[in-house]
């Protein structure tokens, strides 16, 4: 029988044992060049984000992962380059994320290349058990060739069960291409449909009644249409009687249309959906009724001694605004973020600055969530500098780490929306109307907030600074 001293001495080891652990956790997300507002994995390499789907009050976010080092995972039996498994995360908000174990390993098909996620409320798959509904998960089996898989979850995606009869959509003559299944239902016509990247300039539409059985429907065409497609409904200025549907790329160049439930006919487009250097394969998650939000891969993202690679953009939420050239989309990061708000911020309103004067003199930290509107004048010339980049509008160009979009002013005024964090950095003009996504590895740990006029006179008619607390306080396992 064990003693009550022996209890006592084993409950602190347990007690101690369980504090080292979460203080290492705690300090694997403190590290010098981890991001403190986007999503990383604790460990490896993530690329693209698949499998998007809202159940039961939680986000899943998936990742083609890399979970061994610093690569880009690969096929199967790609040299010196692990087979491709997804990583999975999940959340409440869109801001606090918490990683669980891999979803979907490899198997004798291949590796697990980029797809989507639905939920199955009807259960046209015939896969549900139990009160809930069944996630299912769609993805590219690469292997020899490539083919397009299924797995299952009855449990609110903590475990996943292979379809026993996979691939459900097989090769398509194209052996090492076919990847990326995007999955939707589509209402009217009460099928779901796949949008599958075939090759460069082609994908191909599949529709089916089950999710396990798929037949071709059409081809969408276009010169340099490129892999992890997505495609999504929205109303046109809110207005829900009066829609487009959208595609796009995985460089996120898109095209306005309509879709019949087997035909997409393009009516406007491709239009750039994001002017910075590191936004790739974005897709928007499904069964969200009311809001439409993206994701995206911030590519490029290496970081000097770190025990990971890669984060995700900041969830945005899409609206489709019809402007002097017909409706275009329009990106901007979620509501939510307003959790991170350390206090009220710095406000200032109905300023007028030149040449030398920094109203956020003194103002330094590492994470910032700031918004301006500013009249520049004919002349005039303003932006931000902070971690040692410079955000600038000048002339009708912002400009940002060596990228530029053409932004005019609305009525005389340009509006930005700056994101910040310790290696990136996301702006977004007009609210929304431009977005550009950028990484950088700060040469130096300089903090200090800069707002700076040049030329005329320029006129803040608001300036608001908030801090940020970051997303990995609390729990982080």
């Amino acid at each position: 029988m064990m003693t009550s001293p022996t209890r006592c001495v084993i409950a602190l080891v347990l007690t101690c044992c369980a504090l080292l652990q979460t203080a290492a956790a705690a300090e694997t997300y403190r590290e010098r060049y981890r991001p403190q507002l986007h999503y990383t994995v604790k460990k490896g390499w993530i690329n693209d984000p698949c499998g998007l789907v809202y159940y039961d009050g939680e986000y899943h976010l998936f990742n083609d992962h890399n979970p061994f080092g610093n690569v880009i995972p690969g096929a199967l039996g790609a040299k010196d380059r692990p087979p491709s498994r997804w990583s999975h995360a999940v959340s409440r908000d869109l801001v606090h994320w918490q990683q669980l174990p891999v979803a979907i390993l490899p198997d004798k098909l291949g590796a697990i290349f980029s797809g989507s996620g639905v939920v199955d409320a009807a259960n046209t798959a015939g896969f549900a058990k139990g009160a809930d509904k069944t996630l299912v998960l769609i993805y590219t089996s690469a292997g020899r060739p490539f083919s397009q898989s299924i797995s299952y979850s009855n449990d609110r995606g903590r475990t996943w069960t292979r379809y026993q009869d996979n691939p459900v959509v097989p090769n398509q003559g194209m052996m090492a291409t076919e990847r990326d299944p995007r999955v939707f239902w589509h209402e009217p016509t009460k099928r779901w449909v796949m949008v599958l990247y075939v090759k460069r300039g082609v994908a191909r539409l599949f529709t089916s009644a089950d999710l396990k059985h798929w037949t071709h429907a059409s081809d969408l065409t276009g010169r340099n249409f490129h892999e992890c497609p997505d495609m999504f409904e929205l109303p046109v200025d809110g207005d829900k009687t009066k829609t487009k549907w959208i595609v796009y790329d995985a460089p996120m160049n898109y095209s306005v249309g309509t879709f019949d439930g087997k035909t997409f006919t393009p009516e406007a487009g491709p239009f750039r959906g994001d002017y910075g250097g590191n936004f790739y394969a974005a897709q928007t998650w499904t069964n969200t009724p009311g809001r439409c939000i993206q994701i995206a891969w911030m590519n490029g993202g290496k970081y000097p001694g770190m025990p990971f690679t890669q984060q995700m953009s900041f969830p945005c939420e899409l609206r489709l605004v019809t402007g002097p050239d017909g409706p275009r989309l329009y990106r901007y990061p979620v509501s939510e973020i307003a959790a991170l708000h350390v206090d009220k911020g710095l406000v200032v309103t109905d300023k007028r600055f030149n040449a030398g004067e920094n109203p956020l003199a003194g103002v330094s930290g590492d994470l910032f969530d700031v918004e301006m509107a500013v009249r520049p004048g004919p002349s005039g010339e303003f932006g931000l500098r902070m971690h040692g980049q410079t955000v600038t509008w000048a002339a009708g160009k912002l400009s940002a780490l060596g990228r530029t979009a053409d932004v005019s002013p609305v009525d005389g005024v340009v509006r930005l929306r700056i994101l910040l964090d310790r290696t990136s950095l996301e702006v977004f003009a007009n609210k929304g109307q431009i977005s550009m996504s950028t990484c950088f590895v700060p040469a130096e740990q300089n903090t200090a907030l800069e707002f700076f006029a040049k030329g005329a006179e320029v006129h803040v008619e608001t300036l608001t600074v908030h801090k940020l607390r970051s997303v990995w306080e609390g729990d982080v396992e």
